[in-house]
């Protein structure tokens, strides 16, 4: 089943929350969530039981929470969603009930039960290999995302599995077939995908989505497939003996990166590996059983008509390699306002072109096509990130793709650009709650081209540039949240300065090393820093951050950018949940707050902002997930409680 939430403004239930004033139009389609309830040891003893506030709870809702089928609050709960049973066990079974003026509703489903802190998905990778040149590689448990898969209102987890040889697009080489799975928070295994050898592993190319897009209250997966991937239920989509992988060659290179230089100094790239030719598709499997419901031809293609010439390549994209070609995003926007579309983008470093796609009624139909090469799309070349969001900037209750630079609106015409050009990390949201609307804090890569510009804070909704900071090289980290109560809004930093700064853009202490992810975990409305495999709370105070989670036999991903698996508002009340992989890769632990907090949210996930953000993250460079609105202290304070 699927439920519906006005346009207006995500209603945090808590006094002092500022929310953004959006326009009144249809009502758009969310997730049908239960409570989500879960249950780990208290980080001050006894056990804390949390459970989700809802959308359409009304703001007189209380709860009451049983053990063992006894009720042991002394009085309904009308204040936090969780509680901390002192006389609590691991062998427990924790249940809640909502009370409505007066009247109980039935008991909720038991509590998942994290003992360790962590829930735990036992995983079984996929076998390893040899490619054509001798290269052995084994698996890697990569990205992940959620979406309810079978209408019970839990969510489900997606893991995309990568080998051991993935490569960037800038570099040669034959990699292993990319999978993806599916599992019950049980962990039960539902189905495994496998994408095939026609598309390639590395972390700009295989983009998966996870929503409901056809609105029968059940998640689609939406990723792009190729001659070979087989389904679910082992069904090949395309031709089964097709190998359109380059056995041998090479070709002008003008970039550094990943080239291989010749005695007289040319700089060419190896043809050996890459997928340059062939039938691409993009397909919509169920989310159930894994089976492919619908595939279509996927937009834009490499090349009109056929498969392309390296002079063709290189004319159209910029190289002849696919370097800049086959750099993908992917998100999911509410375009009508109502339903869910599919957004697949192609290139940002130079020609740059986005399509929206729906899924109803079992077809597959692309919406629009946004191409910066199309006559008065110039500007939007070469804008693009290596992630992009999703979010209502103009505030008509329709979302819009903001790809970097850039922005364009829900009805696939370009909304803005500025000549910032490409960057690494980029964030979307209320960062400053004294205007209106919400910023996009963005890192630049191009400083020689733009101005000497490193990072900049811009309107999302017009593109002006509220502020900037200067750099002299490629700032490749940046990160916005709100870390000390005495400024009002986010906090902002990059890897161009060591400075942090306000909202403003005044320099107000030294800025935390940590510039990767950003979440809420302990019980104050301040977010915490997720760097890596360690959770840690800055002392604005000291400019230190301390630890407050560092598990042992866990691992990051994607290298550098050491992000977990995926960071979200999976379980319990509104703080996040990390999920990490075992450093053997067989286990995926979803870790959960041990603290206890006075606050009451309603779930992060029913933010429209924020759960696109969910449905983004694993897209290339991955970001955090942030709010469309401020939970935070609207005026300055030294207590961040």
């Amino acid at each position: 089943m699927m439920m519906t939430i006005g346009s207006r403004a995500f209603l945090a239930l808590m006094v002092g929350v500022a929310t953004p004033a959006l326009a009144a139009s249809p009502s758009r389609a969310v997730e049908r969530l239960d409570r989500g309830v879960v249950a780990t040891p208290a980080k001050d003893g006894g056990w804390l039981v949390s459970w989700r506030l809802l959308r359409d709870d009304p703001s007189a809702t209380r709860f009451d929470v049983y053990r063992d089928g006894r009720k042991i609050t002394p009085q309904p709960l009308a204040d936090a969603t969780s509680f901390v049973d002192r006389e609590g066990n691991d062998r427990a079974r924790y249940t809640i009930r909502a009370l409505v003026g007066g009247k109980a509703a039935a008991p909720s489903a038991p509590a998942l039960m994290a003992p360790n802190g962590y829930l735990s998905i036992p995983l079984v990778p996929p076998p390893g290999g040899t490619t054509p040149d001798g290269d052995a590689f084994t698996y890697i448990a990569n990205d992940a995302s959620v979406g309810d898969l079978d209408g019970d209102g839990r969510y489900e987890l997606m893991l995309k599995w990568d080998p051991t040889n993935s490569h960037d697009n800038s570099q040669a080489g034959y990699t292993g077939n990319v999978f993806v799975d599916a599992y019950t928070l049980d962990g039960k295994r539902l189905w495994r995908i496998d994408l095939g050898r026609n598309i390639r592993a590395g972390a700009h190319y295989t983009q998966f989505q996870v929503a409901d897009y056809d609105g029968d209250g059940r998640a689609e997966i939406a990723m792009k497939t190729a001659d070979g991937t087989v389904d679910g239920t082992g069904v090949t989509i395309g031709d089964t003996k097709a190998d359109w992988r380059s056995r041998d060659g090479e070709v002008p290179q003008p970039d550094k990166t990943g080239a291989k230089v010749l005695a007289d100094g040319t700089k060419v790239a190896p043809l050996v590996g890459r997928i340059l030719k062939g039938p691409e598709y993009l397909t919509v499997f169920d989310g159930r059983s894994g089976k492919a419901l619908a595939t279509a031809a996927y937009d834009p293609p490499r090349y009109p008509g056929g498969n392309p010439s390296f002079d063709q390549m290189r004319e159209t994209w910029g190289d002849g390699y696919a370097n800049r070609s086959d750099r993908f995003l992917a998100g999911t926007a509410y375009l009508d306002g109502q339903h869910p579309s599919m957004i697949f983008g192609r290139g940002y470093y130079a020609r740059t072109a986005i399509a929206a796609w729906d899924y109803r009624g079992g077809k597959l139909t692309k919406r629009w096509l946004f191409d910066s090469a199309a006559p008065g799309n110039a500007d939007y070349a070469d804008r693009g990130n290596h992630q992009l969001s999703i979010a209502d900037v103009d505030g008509d209750g329709r979302d819009e793709v903001i790809y970097g630079s850039m922005a364009v609106d829900d009805d696939g015409k370009g909304l803005w650009t500025v000549p910032l050009f490409h960057g690494d990390a980029m964030h979307v949201a209320d960062l400053d709650p004294l205007r209106p609307g919400l910023e996009k804090w963005g890192v630049h890569e191009q400083v020689k081209t733009n101005g000497g510009i490193g990072s900049a804070l811009l309107d999302a909704r017009t593109g002006a540039i509220l502020w900037t900071k200067p750099a002299d090289t490629d700032t490749g980290r940046g990160l916005a949240a709100d870390i000390d109560p005495r400024h009002v809004g986010a906090e902002l930093w990059g890897s161009n300065s060591r400075d942090l700064f306000d909202v403003k853009g005044n320099a107000i202490g030294p800025a935390p090393r940590q510039t990767n992810f950003a979440l809420y975990w302990d019980g104050d409305l301040l977010q915490e820093l997720l760097d890596g495999t360690t959770i840690s709370k800055w002392n604005w105070k000291t400019g230190t951050a301390s630890p407050l989670l560092h598990p042992t036999d866990v691992a990051s991903n994607n290298g550098t950018k050491s992000n977990p698996a995926l960071q979200a508002d999976i379980l319990g009340d509104w703080r996040e949940e990390v999920v990490w992989r075992s450093a053997d890769n067989r286990e995926l632990r979803i870790y959960v707050t041990p603290y206890s907090t006075r606050h009451r949210l309603v779930t992060l996930m029913q933010d429209p902002v924020y759960r696109a953000g969910v449905a983004w993250q694993n897209t290339a460079y991955n970001q955090p997930p942030h709010l469309g609105y401020f939970p935070g202290s609207l005026t300055p304070s030294g207590d961040p409680d």
